[in-house]
């Protein structure tokens, strides 16, 4: 199989990330902890053939090990997004010059419009965007103009519930859409093969799909073996603290 994807980058936990954003209630991460299960992380993206970049965690932003947030990364192009948080707009300063050792073309979304890239599921060449408290109208606008540029759409999806719009969704190829929560009676993903996640394992439904295998979080027995039934060898990762500051698996990295 050629792989879809031969890269990744990845940003190390930094101490600060006891601080992070939180509403999930389940108390504050173990540093420690959560630097053995991004080690883990790491070596799986690894074992799917990726040649990651790990950069080194930064202090003054607790969150920035969740990368996905910050960039978007596309086979013929990047886009520095827009952070909703405040907290966490200035860690696009931090992306910019890695993007820009490894891409040709970057794009940008600019204030007043935000985009956080956890909103961003990318579908062959089609992208749904979450319009959620991080990402806006105006950012997924922005996004959607430049996709045009290279041929690309994309579409907004208002949410209801959910943080960001890959919290209930994960594209598993081949048309195969792993789905939770307010999503599962949307008709924009009703001509996918739905996957559907049970409400009791919502969290899994942010599995990841890295060149035909998915990473699952550990724990959630019925989504791994739905997953393996449509075809798929999955790699179970404990990524327990890092659920702690509302985040998952495709959070930790960018993937291109």
């Amino acid at each position: 199989m050629k792989n879809k994807f031969t890269q990744a980058i990845v940003r190390q936990p930094c101490p600060a990330m006891v601080n992070g954003i939180s509403s999930s209630g389940l108390g504050k991460p173990d540093f420690n902890k959560a630097l053995e299960q991004h080690r883990r992380y790491v070596e799986a993206l690894e074992g799917c053939g990726l040649r990651v970049t790990v950069l080194d965690g930064d202090d003054a932003y607790p969150d920035s090990t969740f990368i996905e947030d910050v960039a978007l990364c596309t086979a013929k192009f990047a886009v520095v997004t827009n952070p909703g948080a405040p907290a966490r707009n200035g860690e696009r300063n931090g992306i910019r010059p890695v993007l820009q050792g490894l891409f040709q073309e970057l794009g940008e979304i600019r204030s007043p419009g935000t985009l956080d890239a956890g909103d961003v599921m990318m579908a062959g060449d089609h992208f749904y965007i979450g319009l959620s408290e991080r990402t806006d109208r105006q950012g997924a606008d922005q996004l959607i103009a430049l996709l045009g540029k290279y041929g690309m759409t994309g579409s907004g999806v208002p949410l209801r519930t959910m943080l960001h719009l890959k919290t209930g969704l994960s594209y598993l190829e081949q048309n195969n859409l792993l789905i939770a929560g307010e999503f599962v009676d949307r008709p924009e993903f009703q001509g996918f093969n739905r996957i559907v996640v049970e409400p009791q394992d919502s969290y899994s439904a942010n599995s990841l799909w890295i060149n035909g295998k998915v990473l699952v979080p550990k724990g959630y027995h019925r989504t791994k073996q739905k997953i393996e039934q449509a075809g798929y060898p999955t790699v179970e990762l404990d990524v327990s603290e890092f659920r702690k500051l509302d985040g998952g698996l495709s959070c930790l990295s960018l993937r291109f």
